[in-house]
Parts: C-alpha cells; sequence; structure tokens
C-alpha cells in the first residue's frame, strides 16, 4: 500500500443543532448537523409527523434568493404565453 497519501485523520466532535454531542473519527476536527438518532423522529418512535411547508419554502427562498424566484416566473410566464 502507497504511503502519505490518506488524509489525516483525528477524534472529531460532533454537535447536533438539539445539543447532542459525541464522538467519531472525521478528516475534520468539529462536525455540526442539523438532526442526529436522539432528535429525529424516527428513532424517537414518531412515525407521522406534520411539517410545515412555510418553514422549508423560507428557508429554500433564503438559500437561493430573489434571483431564483424571478427567474423560475419567468420561466413560468414563458410556458403560458406560448400556449
Amino acid at each position: 500500500m502507497k504511503k502519505n497519501i490518506h488524509p489525516q485523520t483525528y477524534e472529531a466532535i460532533v454537535t447536533c443543532g438539539c445539543g447532542t454531542t459525541f464522538k467519531t473519527i472525521s478528516t475534520k476536527k468539529e462536525l455540526k448537523v442539523e438532526i442526529c438518532s436522539e432528535c429525529h423522529p424516527f428513532y424517537k418512535g414518531i412515525t407521522t409527523t406534520t411539517v410545515e411547508a412555510k418553514g422549508k419554502i423560507e428557508k429554500f427562498i433564503s438559500k437561493f434568493g430573489k434571483e431564483y424566484q424571478q427567474k423560475l416566473l419567468e420561466k413560468t410566464t414563458k410556458k403560458k404565453t406560448k400556449k
């Protein structure tokens, strides 16, 4: 096996949005995640959950911005005018 081709690994501390922390091995020393097995509905035994679409839409818009909305609006108006 070739030497010095693999990245350096560290004992990483993973921090979840709910506040849970645990250790694992990674190429980074610290990781931050939004959801883990402690707060995920599947692992908590909740099989049916209501997801608020409004929050997801706001998150999407904040991520991609108004430019994406404008392009999407232009694309839909072009389709309507062709018919």
